[in-house]
């Protein structure tokens, strides 16, 4: 499950992603964002947080983007910090791009390879546990044994169009960035959101 706090965020996880998207070269300048939806899985240790972002533009395009929390900076990953943001019940979270993070790929190439479902969401309200729906569903297609990926090996993404390609053990995992492009692999993660979908978020193939 994913325990959710009714908190207070500074800088929002918006204003972070509205600082850091229009660099990104699958982004083309993004302005004007507007959430459209989210989903989460767990981290099995339960330290960071795993969250993916589905964002509209001013421009038409939904842009998915997976981010991870966490309470401490990750080594060598100083390239994909988005930024640290004040959580008025964690404290400071230096969140990451997805992509660079070893526990959000090994859970998202799981998710597709396995069919994992995605987290269930609970809010701690007064110290009571509310479950929360989703304002995402997603399914990966896969029913394979688990790969048992590493959790903290580097990672090198690497932008390829419209998607992001991360080599994980054997596998390369494509993260779709800009909904719409459609990966050419046998497993797939498909998500669905309020006027959104379905699409294809990611994908898990063999190296090219």
């Amino acid at each position: 499950m994913a325990l959710l706090h009714r908190a207070t965020l500074r800088p929002s996880k918006l204003e972070l992603l509205a600082t850091w998207l229009p660099g990104r070269p699958w982004a083309a300048g993004a302005a004007g964002l507007e959430a459209a939806g989210a989903y989460r899985y767990d981290d099995p240790a339960g330290e960071v947080g795993l969250e993916a972002h589905l964002l509209r533009t001013d421009g038409g395009a939904v842009l998915h983007v997976p981010l991870s929390y966490r309470g401490a900076p990750l080594p060598g990953a100083e390239h994909a910090l988005l930024g640290t943001m004040e959580h008025s019940v964690l404290g400071t979270r230096w969140v990451y791009d997805g992509c660079a993070d070893p526990v959000w790929v090994a859970a998202l190439t799981r998710a597709v390879l396995t069919g994992a479902p995605q987290a269930e969401e609970l809010v701690d309200v007064d110290g009571e546990l509310v479950p929360r729906e989703p304002s995402a569903r997603v399914t990966g297609s896969g029913r394979e044994a688990d790969p048992a990926l590493p959790a903290d090996a580097p990672l090198t993404p690497h932008d390829d169009g419209p998607a992001t390609v991360v080599r994980t053990g054997d596998l390369d995992l494509v993260v779709v960035r800009v909904v719409g492009a459609e990966p050419a692999a046998e497993h797939v993660l498909t998500g669905t959101w309020a006027n959104g979908g379905p699409a294809t978020l990611a994908a898990v193939r063999p190296p090219a």
